[in-house]
């Protein structure tokens, strides 16, 4: 049993953590494989690597490589401390398959892309907890993508919202 792939949208904050910690605990299960995706929405052409992998995202990246130096200068995308325990006790403990892809552009985009390129059996999305004029004015990724996506959609709510 297992062999799904359940993806997790970080972009390293609390509440991403707080979704990746929820699908950790609550959703994945021996066998499954765990997508870390990860949306860049600055794109740089200096490096080359974000124009070269701009429409497909960055080749995925296996858990032992996602905190080395040359990874993170390579793709720009540094995981904290607390993300790699998380991800590591998921590897370890309920021994998951831990792979990151990195994208480049509109957050809501890549991950509806995502979806469907890798591709995910769910995603597990976090909910920055913004009013609603703050909702109305920078839009909402996770309700863009409960939307959009071609597949089931999960939105963890952060435990404190962003003032």
């Amino acid at each position: 049993m297992g062999e799904r792939k359940v993806g997790v949208a970080m972009d390293m904050s609390p509440c991403s953590r707080g979704a990746l910690k929820w699908a950790v605990e609550s959703l994945l299960r021996e066998g499954d494989h765990l997508v870390v995706i990860n949306v860049q929405g600055n794109v740089t052409y200096e490096e080359g690597h974000s124009q070269l992998w701009e429409d497909s995202g960055s080749p995925l990246i296996p858990l032992n490589e996602y905190d080395d130096p040359s990874i993170v200068k390579k793709y720009g995308v540094k995981a904290d401390p607390k993300t790699l325990e998380i991800l590591g006790y998921a590897a370890k403990e309920k021994k998951v398959v831990v792979v990151a892809k990195i994208y480049w552009g509109d957050p809501r985009e890549k991950l509806c892309d995502a979806v469907g390129k890798i591709p995910l059996d769910c995603l597990v999305v976090g909910n920055r907890g913004l009013g609603k004029i703050k909702r109305a004015i920078l839009g909402s990724v996770s309700n863009h993508v409960v939307n959009n996506a071609s597949c089931p959609v999960t939105v963890v709510k952060a435990s404190e919202p962003e003032k």
